[in-house]
Protein backbone atom coordinates (compact mmCIF):
# COMPACT_ATOMS: atom_id res chain seq x y z
CA UNK A 1 0.00 0.00 0.00
CA UNK A 2 1.62 3.47 -0.82
CA UNK A 3 2.64 5.45 2.13
CA UNK A 4 3.07 9.24 2.53
CA UNK A 5 5.74 9.73 5.44
CA UNK A 6 4.93 13.05 7.24
CA UNK A 7 6.86 15.82 9.69
CA UNK A 8 3.73 16.85 12.49
CA UNK A 9 4.80 19.71 14.81
CA UNK A 10 2.59 19.60 18.01
CA UNK A 11 2.82 21.50 21.53
CA UNK A 12 5.14 19.37 22.59
CA UNK A 13 7.58 18.88 20.04
CA UNK A 14 7.65 16.95 16.22
CA UNK A 15 6.05 13.90 15.69
CA UNK A 16 6.85 11.49 12.71
CA UNK A 17 3.84 10.11 11.00
CA UNK A 18 3.57 7.75 7.98
CA UNK A 19 -0.35 7.64 6.42
CA UNK A 20 -1.13 4.33 4.33
CA UNK A 21 -4.17 4.26 1.94
CA UNK A 22 -6.55 7.62 1.95
CA UNK A 23 -9.33 8.54 4.63
CA UNK A 24 -12.74 6.43 3.75
CA UNK A 25 -15.60 8.53 4.26
CA UNK A 26 -16.62 8.97 7.78
CA UNK A 27 -14.94 6.01 8.93
CA UNK A 28 -12.12 6.63 11.06
CA UNK A 29 -8.64 6.35 10.69
CA UNK A 30 -6.50 3.34 12.91
CA UNK A 31 -3.97 5.27 13.96
CA UNK A 32 -0.65 3.07 15.56
CA UNK A 33 1.53 3.79 18.65
CA UNK A 34 4.69 1.76 18.81
CA UNK A 35 6.31 0.11 22.15
CA UNK A 36 9.75 1.29 23.55
CA UNK A 37 12.71 0.00 22.06
CA UNK A 38 10.23 -0.30 18.55
CA UNK A 39 9.03 1.98 15.99
CA UNK A 40 5.91 1.85 13.47
CA UNK A 41 7.92 -0.87 10.99
CA UNK A 42 9.67 -2.80 13.40
CA UNK A 43 6.32 -2.97 15.92
CA UNK A 44 3.89 -3.55 12.86
CA UNK A 45 5.20 -4.33 9.45
CA UNK A 46 4.70 -7.73 9.58
CA UNK A 47 1.34 -7.47 11.28
CA UNK A 48 -0.31 -5.05 8.96
CA UNK A 49 1.26 -6.99 5.51
CA UNK A 50 -0.94 -9.87 6.92
CA UNK A 51 -3.23 -10.69 3.93
CA UNK A 52 -5.86 -11.22 6.41
CA UNK A 53 -5.11 -7.59 8.06
CA UNK A 54 -4.75 -6.19 4.59
CA UNK A 55 -8.40 -7.43 4.41
CA UNK A 56 -9.64 -5.19 7.03
CA UNK A 57 -7.25 -1.64 6.69
CA UNK A 58 -8.88 -1.38 3.11
CA UNK A 59 -11.59 -0.24 4.80
CA UNK A 60 -9.66 2.50 6.56
CA UNK A 61 -6.99 4.96 6.52
CA UNK A 62 -3.92 3.95 8.92
CA UNK A 63 -1.90 6.56 10.80
CA UNK A 64 1.47 5.06 12.38
CA UNK A 65 2.81 7.82 14.83
CA UNK A 66 6.41 7.14 15.80
CA UNK A 67 7.18 8.12 19.29
CA UNK A 68 10.16 11.68 19.03
CA UNK A 69 13.29 10.41 17.80
CA UNK A 70 11.97 6.62 17.40
CA UNK A 71 11.94 6.29 13.50
CA UNK A 72 14.42 4.99 11.77
CA UNK A 73 17.30 7.41 10.46
CA UNK A 74 16.54 9.69 13.52
CA UNK A 75 18.81 12.08 14.09
CA UNK A 76 20.04 13.04 17.89
CA UNK A 77 17.92 14.83 19.61
CA UNK A 78 19.93 17.57 21.45
CA UNK A 79 21.88 17.45 24.80
CA UNK A 80 19.49 18.90 27.21
CA UNK A 81 16.38 17.64 25.46
CA UNK A 82 13.42 17.29 27.78
CA UNK A 83 11.92 13.99 26.57
CA UNK A 84 7.58 14.45 27.01
CA UNK A 85 6.27 12.43 29.91
CA UNK A 86 3.60 10.19 28.83
CA UNK A 87 0.51 12.83 29.31
CA UNK A 88 2.40 14.87 26.96
CA UNK A 89 3.05 12.35 24.47
CA UNK A 90 -0.55 11.51 24.59
CA UNK A 91 -0.77 15.25 24.05
CA UNK A 92 0.33 15.07 21.06
CA UNK A 93 -2.67 13.14 19.10
CA UNK A 94 -5.19 15.63 18.43
CA UNK A 95 -2.94 17.35 16.41
CA UNK A 96 -2.14 14.63 14.24
CA UNK A 97 -5.39 13.84 14.29
CA UNK A 98 -6.57 17.34 13.40
CA UNK A 99 -3.39 18.11 11.22
CA UNK A 100 -4.80 14.83 8.63
CA UNK A 101 -8.58 15.94 8.64
CA UNK A 102 -9.73 12.95 10.87
CA UNK A 103 -12.68 13.36 12.80
CA UNK A 104 -11.87 10.43 15.03
CA UNK A 105 -9.73 7.45 15.41
CA UNK A 106 -9.38 3.95 16.52
CA UNK A 107 -5.73 3.09 18.34
CA UNK A 108 -4.09 -0.31 18.15
CA UNK A 109 -1.07 0.18 20.73
CA UNK A 110 1.73 -1.60 22.40
CA UNK A 111 2.79 -1.52 25.20
CA UNK A 112 4.11 1.53 26.62
CA UNK A 113 2.27 2.76 22.80
CA UNK A 114 -0.90 1.11 24.60
CA UNK A 115 -0.37 2.90 27.75
CA UNK A 116 -0.33 6.18 25.20
CA UNK A 117 -3.10 5.49 23.52
CA UNK A 118 -5.15 4.99 26.66
CA UNK A 119 -4.30 8.03 28.45
CA UNK A 120 -5.16 9.37 24.59
CA UNK A 121 -9.04 7.89 25.09
CA UNK A 122 -9.26 8.69 28.60
CA UNK A 123 -8.41 12.60 27.92
CA UNK A 124 -9.97 13.07 24.61
CA UNK A 125 -12.59 10.31 24.50
CA UNK A 126 -14.56 12.27 21.67
CA UNK A 127 -12.01 11.11 19.21
CA UNK A 128 -11.59 7.54 19.96
CA UNK A 129 -13.84 5.21 18.44
CA UNK A 130 -12.11 1.82 20.05
CA UNK A 131 -9.00 0.92 21.47
CA UNK A 132 -6.73 -2.78 20.61
CA UNK A 133 -4.42 -2.69 23.56
CA UNK A 134 -1.58 -5.31 23.52
CA UNK A 135 1.04 -5.94 26.43
CA UNK A 136 -0.69 -2.89 28.57
CA UNK A 137 1.15 -1.98 31.51
CA UNK A 138 -1.01 0.50 33.48
CA UNK A 139 1.09 0.66 36.50
CA UNK A 140 4.02 2.87 37.65
CA UNK A 141 6.97 1.49 38.74
CA UNK A 142 7.57 1.64 42.52
CA UNK A 143 10.61 3.15 43.83
CA UNK A 144 12.38 -0.53 44.35
CA UNK A 145 11.26 -1.45 40.26
CA UNK A 146 12.83 1.95 39.35
CA UNK A 147 16.39 1.48 41.27
CA UNK A 148 16.64 -1.90 39.87
CA UNK A 149 15.96 -0.46 36.54
CA UNK A 150 18.72 2.02 36.97
CA UNK A 151 20.78 -0.19 38.03
CA UNK A 152 20.32 -2.93 35.15
CA UNK A 153 21.35 0.19 32.79
CA UNK A 154 24.35 0.93 34.38
CA UNK A 155 26.01 -2.78 34.01
CA UNK A 156 23.68 -3.77 30.43
CA UNK A 157 23.69 -2.00 27.82
CA UNK A 158 20.50 -0.52 26.28
CA UNK A 159 19.20 -3.46 23.97
CA UNK A 160 19.70 -6.12 26.33
CA UNK A 161 17.37 -4.15 28.90
CA UNK A 162 14.71 -3.34 26.49
CA UNK A 163 14.50 -6.99 25.47
CA UNK A 164 13.37 -8.38 28.47
CA UNK A 165 10.44 -5.96 28.07
CA UNK A 166 9.26 -7.31 24.82
CA UNK A 167 10.42 -10.66 24.94
CA UNK A 168 9.02 -13.91 27.07
CA UNK A 169 11.83 -14.86 29.11
CA UNK A 170 11.66 -18.58 27.32
CA UNK A 171 12.23 -16.54 24.15
CA UNK A 172 15.21 -14.73 25.64
CA UNK A 173 16.47 -17.95 26.90
CA UNK A 174 16.00 -19.75 23.63
CA UNK A 175 17.60 -16.80 21.90
CA UNK A 176 15.10 -17.04 18.82
CA UNK A 177 15.54 -15.53 15.55
CA UNK A 178 13.57 -13.04 16.51
CA UNK A 179 15.45 -11.96 19.59
CA UNK A 180 18.07 -12.14 17.17
CA UNK A 181 17.28 -9.87 14.77
CA UNK A 182 15.14 -7.63 17.01
CA UNK A 183 18.45 -6.52 19.13
CA UNK A 184 20.11 -6.63 16.20
CA UNK A 185 17.73 -3.88 14.75
CA UNK A 186 17.28 -1.99 18.27
CA UNK A 187 20.86 -1.80 17.92
CA UNK A 188 21.24 -0.40 14.81
CA UNK A 189 18.19 1.24 13.37
CA UNK A 190 16.98 3.08 16.46
CA UNK A 191 19.50 5.69 17.50
CA UNK A 192 20.24 4.82 20.95
CA UNK A 193 20.52 8.29 22.62
CA UNK A 194 16.73 8.76 21.71
CA UNK A 195 15.74 5.47 22.83
CA UNK A 196 17.63 6.13 26.15
CA UNK A 197 15.44 8.93 26.85
CA UNK A 198 11.85 7.50 25.71
CA UNK A 199 13.05 4.47 28.45
CA UNK A 200 13.57 6.35 30.88
CA UNK A 201 10.17 7.94 30.40
CA UNK A 202 7.89 5.10 30.09
CA UNK A 203 9.80 3.51 32.83
CA UNK A 204 8.82 7.09 35.20
CA UNK A 205 5.13 6.65 34.16
CA UNK A 206 2.42 6.87 36.87
CA UNK A 207 -0.11 4.81 37.05
CA UNK A 208 -3.03 4.64 34.71
CA UNK A 209 -6.19 3.89 36.71
CA UNK A 210 -8.18 3.16 33.97
CA UNK A 211 -11.24 1.29 34.47
CA UNK A 212 -14.60 0.07 32.57
CA UNK A 213 -17.45 2.81 32.25
CA UNK A 214 -19.45 1.85 35.58
CA UNK A 215 -17.75 -0.12 37.37
CA UNK A 216 -15.86 2.29 39.69
CA UNK A 217 -17.58 5.58 41.30
CA UNK A 218 -15.52 8.27 40.19
CA UNK A 219 -13.10 6.32 39.02
CA UNK A 220 -11.07 7.60 35.02
CA UNK A 221 -13.48 5.89 32.20
CA UNK A 222 -13.10 4.71 28.82
CA UNK A 223 -15.94 5.14 27.38
CA UNK A 224 -14.78 3.46 23.79
CA UNK A 225 -14.63 -0.36 23.45
CA UNK A 226 -11.14 -1.93 24.44
CA UNK A 227 -9.90 -5.15 24.08
CA UNK A 228 -6.60 -6.49 25.44
CA UNK A 229 -4.87 -9.18 23.76
CA UNK A 230 -1.27 -10.11 25.77
CA UNK A 231 0.90 -13.49 24.92
CA UNK A 232 0.96 -16.23 27.18
CA UNK A 233 4.19 -15.81 28.56
CA UNK A 234 4.54 -12.51 27.82
CA UNK A 235 6.20 -9.79 30.42
CA UNK A 236 3.36 -7.68 30.60
CA UNK A 237 1.23 -10.44 30.99
CA UNK A 238 0.55 -9.87 34.97
CA UNK A 239 0.02 -6.13 34.42
CA UNK A 240 -2.82 -6.44 32.17
CA UNK A 241 -4.17 -9.17 34.09
CA UNK A 242 -5.02 -6.54 36.61
CA UNK A 243 -6.51 -4.53 34.21
CA UNK A 244 -9.78 -6.97 35.34
CA UNK A 245 -12.60 -4.82 34.14
CA UNK A 246 -11.47 -5.36 30.72
CA UNK A 247 -11.74 -8.21 28.34
CA UNK A 248 -8.22 -9.79 28.64
CA UNK A 249 -7.44 -12.22 25.50
CA UNK A 250 -4.13 -14.33 26.27
CA UNK A 251 -2.78 -15.73 23.25
CA UNK A 252 -1.13 -18.89 23.36
CA UNK A 253 2.14 -19.59 21.90
CA UNK A 254 2.73 -16.37 20.89
CA UNK A 255 5.31 -14.94 23.29
CA UNK A 256 5.86 -11.33 23.97
CA UNK A 257 4.94 -9.60 20.82
CA UNK A 258 1.40 -11.33 19.04
CA UNK A 259 1.48 -8.98 16.42
CA UNK A 260 4.97 -10.70 15.36
CA UNK A 261 4.07 -14.25 15.92
CA UNK A 262 0.45 -14.43 15.40
CA UNK A 263 -0.53 -12.24 13.03
CA UNK A 264 -3.27 -14.17 11.20
CA UNK A 265 -4.54 -15.41 14.68
CA UNK A 266 -4.58 -11.59 16.28
CA UNK A 267 -6.35 -10.66 12.89
CA UNK A 268 -9.28 -13.01 13.31
CA UNK A 269 -10.13 -11.58 15.97
CA UNK A 270 -10.56 -7.85 14.93
CA UNK A 271 -13.03 -8.49 12.69
CA UNK A 272 -15.71 -9.12 14.74
CA UNK A 273 -14.64 -6.97 17.24
CA UNK A 274 -14.91 -4.23 14.47
CA UNK A 275 -18.40 -5.77 13.39
CA UNK A 276 -19.50 -5.72 17.09
CA UNK A 277 -18.36 -2.48 18.08
CA UNK A 278 -19.73 -0.93 15.01
CA UNK A 279 -16.41 0.47 13.24
CA UNK A 280 -17.03 -1.40 10.27
CA UNK A 281 -20.29 -3.22 8.98
CA UNK A 282 -20.03 -6.16 6.37
CA UNK A 283 -22.92 -6.70 4.28
CA UNK A 284 -26.28 -7.64 6.20
CA UNK A 285 -26.44 -11.17 5.91
CA UNK A 286 -23.25 -11.24 8.03
CA UNK A 287 -23.82 -8.73 10.19
CA UNK A 288 -27.26 -10.66 11.61
CA UNK A 289 -25.21 -13.90 11.85
CA UNK A 290 -22.37 -11.78 13.49
CA UNK A 291 -24.65 -10.09 16.24
CA UNK A 292 -27.28 -13.04 17.00
CA UNK A 293 -25.31 -15.16 19.20
CA UNK A 294 -24.87 -18.36 19.47
CA UNK A 295 -24.13 -18.30 15.76
CA UNK A 296 -20.63 -16.25 15.83
CA UNK A 297 -18.49 -17.15 12.92
CA UNK A 298 -15.61 -16.71 15.17
CA UNK A 299 -12.10 -18.63 15.52
CA UNK A 300 -11.92 -21.80 17.00
CA UNK A 301 -9.65 -20.75 19.60
CA UNK A 302 -12.79 -18.15 20.78
CA UNK A 303 -16.02 -19.58 22.19
CA UNK A 304 -18.07 -16.48 23.36
CA UNK A 305 -18.14 -13.06 21.93
CA UNK A 306 -21.03 -10.29 23.01
CA UNK A 307 -21.13 -6.70 23.72
CA UNK A 308 -21.81 -5.23 26.72
CA UNK A 309 -22.65 -1.87 26.96
CA UNK A 310 -19.32 -0.19 25.01
CA UNK A 311 -17.26 -3.80 26.14
CA UNK A 312 -16.44 -6.44 23.83
CA UNK A 313 -16.06 -9.45 25.80
CA UNK A 314 -13.73 -12.40 24.26
CA UNK A 315 -13.82 -15.87 26.20
CA UNK A 316 -10.76 -18.46 25.37
CA UNK A 317 -11.88 -21.81 24.76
Amino acid sequence: MPHNEHDVETPYGMLHVVIRGAPKGNRPAILTYHDVGLNHKLCFNPFFNNEDMQEITKHFVVCHVDAPGQQIGASQLPQGYQYPTMDQLAGMLPTVVEHFGFKSIVGIGVGAGAYILAKFALIFPELVEGLVLLNIDPNGKGWIDWAASKLSGLTSGLPDNVLPHLFSQEELMSNTELVQSYRQQISSTINQFNLQLFWNMYNSRRDLEMTRSGTVLNAKTLKCPVMLVVGDNAPAEEGVVNCCSFFLWQMADSGGLPQLTQPGKLTETLNPFFVLSKIIFPPMEKYTALTSPPHLPLPLHLQYCSLHGHQLALSKA
